[in-house]
């Protein structure tokens, strides 16, 4: 239902005014008995949202979807996909909705949106529904990673909504608040194209031309354009996750950007021993979706971007393929320079070393890292005060003949990640109510580069046992 609540929340309806055709107007299933579990204060400030007004009953029904300003029109939103490869034409938010836009207190646009806020006609014969631990899992990473300065969704809240969620056994039921630059996906403009709805189509990218990248609407061709941002978007982003060794997980079209943000912590982890084969996802059974593989997945993403804006980049097909593979040609490049520029930094190297001599540096000790299996994240850290392994001395002599700057190492090498082996602790004491372990490991990994007496156990990697036999799951 949609009530006016006691304090003044504006949600815009940009998106189901713009594109109604993929905006399918529903609502949130009530729930019995919601309670906060956490709530991020500083993002709500950010939103203009009062921190204590959403602690309270109206602020919780907003978190819920239960309670909205009168003229909210929350839906659920159409999207197709290549999930794993295999086409899916029709996924969509079968447990979620956009509740609508803020206007945070910068003046952009960002969406409210929920997740297992119940079924809807997208639903697929799912129940709708999330549990506990994947949402505050989703929170805790997108959190991380906003700390580490990647572009990401963000988490304002997770509910507890006293209702049952059965999965392999009964679960206590949970509703994700999120925040994102949109929503808009590949798999957004996949949905619309396979329809053959060009006048949709055009409608759906110049609302994304609008929202994310304005300067594409003046030139001479606003589409091919927008396939170029988003190309460059998306190249910086993955050179990012390769940069502290995030693996998404589900690399699906459906989990792809418009606006450069990661989307959708399900099947995600970190990796403790550099491994380019890292896979984390109990159902990537043939490594699709490995560390290694994620550069390559993002080019076939792309692709399949590129082939759903053909009909507006140009009349002619022959032409409009020409263009847009001229464009997709251009991300190894994009995301090499992304990349190397990346790894300068973690290395310390000074402005007056020349690309090629720190290309070749890096990619000298990502072999090392390979052959060694040492652990990702504290080797930088260990590297900036000195302490190498003995297999690293020759390449580390070299390096340091550079002269690194090794104090600006420490400020972009974090000491703390999400580890798994913590993410797991954290998330089985608050499945029995104790969220002490969950809010102590917010804390570290949100300040991640700061290290800290006391919290030594957050930088150490997991037990090899643990390592050895780590999944993660998507959460339905």
């Amino acid at each position: 239902m949609s009530i006016a609540p006691d304090t003044t929340v504006v949600l815009g309806h940009r998106f189901a005014t713009e594109v109604p055709e993929i905006a399918l107007r529903w609502q949130a299933e009530a729930a019995p008995d919601p309670r906060l579990l956490v709530l991020n204060e500083s993002l709500a400030a950010e939103l203009g949202l009062d921190p204590e007004w959403l602690r309270g009953p109206d602020g919780i029904g907003l978190l819920v979807g239960t309670r909205l300003p009168t003229d909210a029109e929350p839906v659920a939103q159409g999207y197709a996909g290549h999930q794993f490869g295999g086409w899916t034409p029709r996924l969509g938010d079968g447990r979620a909705l956009l509740l609508g836009e803020l206007t945070d207190t910068e003046g952009r646009l960002r969406d409210l949106h929920l997740k297992g806020s119940g079924r809807t006609p997208f639903a697929r014969g799912g129940d709708g529904l999330a549990a506990v631990g994947p949402m505050l899992r989703e929170y805790l990473i997108s959190e991380a990673m906003h700390a580490l300065g990647i572009p990401t969704t963000r988490s304002l809240a997770v509910v507890a909504t006293g209702r049952t969620v059965q999965r392999e056994t009964p679960l206590d039921g949970a509703v994700l608040a999120r925040v994102a630059a949109s929503h808009l996906r590949v798999g957004t403009f996949q949905y619309v194209a396979a329809a053959g709805e060009v006048d949709v189509l055009r409608r759906l990218a110049d609302h994304a031309i609008s929202r994310h990248y304005p300067g594409a609407a003046e030139a001479d061709n606003p589409y091919l354009t927008l396939l170029d941002s988003v190309i460059a978007a998306q190249a910086e982003l993955i050179a990012q996750w390769m940069l502290v060794g995030f693996v998404h997980g589900v690399m699906n079209t459906d989990n792809m950007t418009i606006s450069g943000e990661s989307i959708d912590y399900g099947p995600c982890a970190f990796m403790d021993t550099f491994d380019p084969k890292t896979v984390f996802s109990s159902i990537d059974s043939f490594g699709r979706y490995a560390y290694g593989n994620q550069p390559a997945i993002a080019v076939w993403n792309l692709t399949r971007l590129a082939e759903a804006l053909l009909a507006l980049i140009a009349d002619d097909q022959d032409r409009a393929v020409e263009l847009a593979t001229e464009s997709l040609q251009r991300f190894p490049q994009l995301y090499s320079a992304a990349w190397v520029a990346g790894m300068r930094r973690k290395l310390g190297l000074r402005d007056a070393i020349d690309d090629g001599t720190a290309q070749e540096l890096s990619e000298e000790l990502v072999e090392l890292l390979e052959r060694e299996r040492v652990d990702y994240t504290s080797f930088f850290r260990r590297l900036a005060s000195g302490a190498v392994e003995p297999a690293f001395e020759a390449w580390a002599a070299r390096w340091r003949s550079l002269d690194p700057d090794v104090e600006a190492m420490q400020r972009v090498n974090p000491v703390y990640i999400p580890r798994n082996h913590l993410v797991e602790e954290a998330l089985t004491a608050a499945s029995t109510g104790d969220m002490e372990p969950f809010e102590r490991l917010l804390r570290v990994i949100t300040s991640p580069y700061d290290e800290r007496s006391g919290f030594e156990r957050y930088a150490e990697p997991a037990p090899e046992d643990f390592g050895s036999c780590f999944q993660t799951f998507c959460g339905t």
